[in-house]
């Protein structure tokens, strides 16, 4: 039966491509249902303003009329810039096990690209670092958190079949919750109350209190993840964005900021309740009551996830980082938490992977982006 492959251009289209992973991902069980408020905003070129700084193209495979396979393929035109590359990406590939389909979609994405001049595909990855990125490779069987690719290994398979292979490795920790002051972080505590007379921490208990900090926060962000692999810079209006996608589902008491004597944000750490469960309660629909089973299931988890943490360059080194954390543990065992997911951390990134190792966190799944040169040659 013929593949065809067709740009995302009717409602219809768009519907597919939004509704046809739950479809193939029936039958998992770890598999998480997206928010779909969100998902028809984030998709959407009108009101993602993501897409304006890249080229990019949005394809579903269709057999018989039915949907068998999507894929977006993008060229960040600002991040290339930045690290002086050339290279596309493609994301949010889904499919059943068929080699056929996932051909298909990546041949008519490389010619895409190859006409816009690019000279490599890597992938999954989306606009930056804060999506989903990287194929699940190892830690099939385990839960898996919101903004996480939660893949059959026959995804990998498929990929590589058509001459990927892997470029950057992602690994995510699983911890418990310290019920005692970690042994390595007792030699720093004698620091913390120089610390605790330099700086202040400020605690969050509403949501309402939250809003004046983002812009800070994320302008932090900016700076210290200049170097890290697929971040680009948010400007101000991708700052409230993104912190609209999130915010509802954030318990204040779970994100810590330290300020210093001029009041500027110097440090911070975001953790979230896994709200996983109630997804999956409500498929995916908060409305009209499916956000009541997500809230619920945030504040019921034991688990948390770690969203975002930085320091600023020239407070690194002071002890912040173990302030920050004794500070989240306190908060988190008050929440009933017991468990903390890291989230994917590049396998690199050996300064954050220290903070895990400390506190004896263990590696318990991995993940791959993969790379596929395309030559400089137009089709």
């Amino acid at each position: 039966m013929e593949t065809v492959i067709k740009e995302v251009r009717s409602k219809r289209e768009f519907a597919d491509f939004i509704g046809l992973p739950a479809k193939i991902h029936v039958n998992q069980p770890n598999w998480v249902p997206p928010i779909y408020l969100d998902e028809k905003g984030f998709f959407n070129p009108k009101k993602n303003s993501s897409f304006k700084g890249c080229d990019h193209i949005r394809l579903m495979a269709y057999r018989n009329n039915v949907p068998v396979g999507r894929i977006m393929g993008l060229i960040p035109h600002k991040y290339n810039q930045l690290k002086n590359e050339n290279n596309a990406r493609f994301s949010y590939l889904e499919t059943y096990d068929d080699q056929e389909v996932v051909h298909a979609l990546l041949q008519q994405i490389e010619k895409w690209a190859r006409n816009l001049g690019a000279e490599k595909m890597v992938g999954p990855l989306g606009f930056s670092d804060k999506e989903p990125q990287g194929y699940l490779v190892e830690g099939f069987d385990e839960p898996i958190p919101l903004a996480c690719y939660a893949n059959f290994k026959y995804q990998v398979d498929l990929l590589q079949n058509e001459g990927y292979s892997g470029e950057v490795n992602l690994v995510v920790y699983k911890a418990d919750v310290p019920a005692i002051v970690p042994p390595v972080y007792q030699k720093i505590l004698p620091r913390l109350e120089q610390l605790n007379s330099e700086f202040r921490m400020v605690d969050f208990k509403s949501r309402l209190k939250l809003r004046p900090y983002i812009r800070p926060v994320l302008t932090l962000t900016n700076r210290a993840f200049r170097f890290i692999y697929a971040s680009v810079p948010y400007e101000e209006h991708e700052m409230d964005a993104f912190a609209n996608r999130f915010i509802l589902f954030l318990n204040p008491r779970l994100i810590k900021v330290v300020e210093n004597r001029k009041k500027e944000v110097i440090a911070y750490l975001v953790a979230m309740p896994d709200i996983t469960d109630g997804l999956r309660k409500c498929k995916g629909h908060l409305l009209p009551t499916g956000i009541f089973s997500v809230l619920r299931s945030g504040k019921k988890s034991d688990r948390m996830i770690m969203l975002l943490g930085a320091i600023d360059e020239p407070y690194r080194g002071r002890g912040l980082d173990v302030l920050l954390a004794l500070k989240l543990f306190e908060s988190a065992r008050r929440e009933g938490k017991k468990i903390i997911d890291s989230h994917v951390v590049l396998e690199d990134n050996l300064s954050m992977r220290r903070e895990y190792d400390q506190i004896g966190g263990k590696v318990y799944k991995r993940y791959t982006i993969f790379a596929k040169s395309l030559g400089n040659q137009s089709v």
